[in-house]
């Protein structure tokens, strides 16, 4: 009988169903998802928050509101689906609503092109329409557009064929003009530090000439980028990070003509608090008239995780954090007060745990590529996720080249994940299993080298210079069901594990640090590969992947 729930055991093997969930108002999580006990919530409950209200990879969030909601979009690179949605009524707790994009359309995302793709859209809602645009540094500037932030949304449809403009973000003008401003991606451009501004079409899908450079950062704010375009009270504001991703600041452009000349300012730094960058983001106003600013801090192995501070106004210029000496610069928050929406709101998680008991995968899993419908099935076996042995690309030197890993981002500083599976269909050549990935990789695996089954353990460092594989540990296993877990502490080093039916979890090989991808965060997640194309390729059965909290260790040692 298959059990529910996300409680897990900590050193005993256990097949029977699992205690009772713990009582939490946790509605909002999304199918798919019996989350009971959250990894990380910033709502204190007492009408305050802590920072950061996403402990994910949401890089370069982009922000806005329509009547009472919040909806918030990020970077996904390669992965797919691409662009995801989050959703709040009160800009603490937020939940995924779906992806704007399934599949990367153009170009060739067959297999991983890391740190390619989609980067930093923005989102608006202009016309009873929202739009989200992003820039693909080799491809140029796309928008999609739904009447509804969950979708369906339109094919990508690409605005402006270019290369190294990165960053988009349109503005519609009390006239009806529409402009959008970029910035420019160095390693395809020839150069950075500049912002851009282009007048487009009315219904914001073309743009109509070759655009005005409105501000240089080369001087004081080197490396200026992911620029938001705003207008207030008759001016024109640009907010845009500056000085780099791990030390930089945030930097408030501001003109009374929208193509300049404009004044600079910086708003935002880290100064004495822990959280460095603080880079890019979105400023946004609840309906009782704060202002807000969402951002992401740069946390290596974790990613780009997600920060809310208070946003005040100062001669009309934004003052972002708690300026505690009045010179206008703030430093970000730890604590405060919760934002003023006029209700109060459930306590949301985002969703890890998947137990495949619905039609479609949880909202948290995304493929290292573009994916294909026939690489995994949840109609195969009910309750369970049958995913397909997928020969790996001829050229490819690691998992690193392979497009079916089926990832999800670290959810919390410390956690553990346990996954029930049974790969005992896996033919001669195929292995299945869990892994961590970035630029360096570790995995458990159930292996079929053509003279049986075996449990193998693998690492590789510095998969993205072309690192080797090499396997730590492999033991002769069994056919049948199988736990695996992974246990990653708050130094993000990752402890694997396995326990057979009736058996204890015993750990298998060395620990391993955690490292992040090509401007993402490390994942953690599924794969079933194959050497060759030889037929009858097998397939892995997964009951269930749950996400618990860290209990301080990762299993008995052998």
């Amino acid at each position: 009988m298959k059990t529910s729930g996300t409680g897990t055991v900590r050193n005993r093997c256990r097949w029977s169903p699992l205690v009772a969930l713990l009582a939490a108002p946790l509605s909002c999580v999304g199918p798919n998802v019996p989350e009971s006990r959250p990894l990380w919530v910033p709502d204190n409950g007492d009408g305050t928050y802590s920072n950061p209200v996403i402990f994910a990879d949401y890089s370069d969030p982009d922000v806005i509101r329509v009547g009472n909601d919040f909806y918030l979009v990020s970077s996904s690179f390669q992965c797919t689906p691409g662009i995801p949605v989050l959703h709040s009524h009160d800009l603490v707790n937020w939940t995924i609503l779906g992806y704007v994009a399934t599949n990367i359309p153009y170009g060739s995302f067959e297999s991983p092109r890391h740190g390619g793709g989609i980067w930093a859209p923005s989102i608006r809602h202009h016309a009873g329409k929202f739009y989200v645009y992003f820039g693909d540094p080799d491809y140029g500037i796309f928008c999609a557009t739904a009447e509804n932030p969950a979708g369906p949304w339109s094919s990508l449809l690409r605005v402006r064929q270019a290369k190294g403009w990165i960053d988009p973000c349109p503005l519609w003008d009390d006239d009806g003009n529409a402009y959008l401003v970029h910035a420019w991606s160095k390693s395809r451009a020839g150069f950075n530090s500049v912002l851009t501004v282009h007048r487009m079409s009315p219904d914001g899908l073309s743009i109509l000439d070759d655009g005005i450079p409105v501000f240089d950062g080369h001087a004081n704010h080197p490396t200026i980028e992911g620029p938001k375009f705003y207008k207030r009270n008759g001016f024109y504001y640009i907010l845009a990070p500056a000085g780099g991703v791990r030390m930089g600041w945030q930097v408030a452009l501001r003109s009374r003509s929208v193509f300049g000349p404009y004044e600079d300012r910086i708003v935002l730094a880290q100064g004495k608090t822990p959280i460095n960058g603080p880079h890019q983001g979105g400023w946004v106003e609840t309906a009782s008239g704060e202002s807000w600013f969402i951002h992401f801090q740069d946390r290596g192995p974790y990613g780009r995780i997600t920060h809310l501070q208070p946003m005040a106004w100062k001669d009309e210029w934004p003052v972002i954090g708690r300026d505690a000496d009045g010179d206008g610069v703030g430093e970000p928050v730890l604590h405060w007060k919760k934002p003023d929406v006029g209700t109060s709101s459930p306590l949301c998680a985002l969703p890890t745990s998947d137990e495949f008991d619905g039609p479609r995968l949880g909202l948290a899993w995304q493929w290292h590529a573009n994916h294909r419908a026939e690489w995994s099935s949840l109609a195969s076996r009910s309750g369970f996720l049958r995913l397909f042995a997928v020969v790996e690309p001829e050229s490819s030197k690691s998992l690193w080249d392979v497009p079916n890993l089926l990832l999800q981002k670290f959810p919390a500083p410390a956690f553990e994940v346990t996954v029930h599976l049974n790969a005992g269909a896996i033919s001669p050549g195929e292995r299945a299993g869990l892994v961590v990935m970035g630029r360096d990789y570790s995995l458990i695996a159930v292996t079929n080298d053509g003279r049986g089954m075996w449990l193998t353990r693998a690492s590789c460092t510095n998969a993205d210079k072309g690192g080797v594989e090499k396997e730590e540990e492999g033991l002769p296993l069994r056919p049948g069901d199988l736990l695996f877990r992974l246990a990653v502490d708050s130094a993000a080093v990752c402890t694997f594990s396995y326990c057979e039916a009736g058996g204890e979890f015993r750990t298998l090989g060395e620990r391993f640090t955690a490292r992040e991808g090509v401007w993402i965060g490390g994942k953690v997640g599924l794969f079933h590969t194959a050497r060759t194309a030889a037929l009858p390729l097998g397939h892995t059965d997964v009951d269930y992947v749950r996400f618990a909290h860290y209990a301080g260790k990762g299993g008995q040692d052998r």
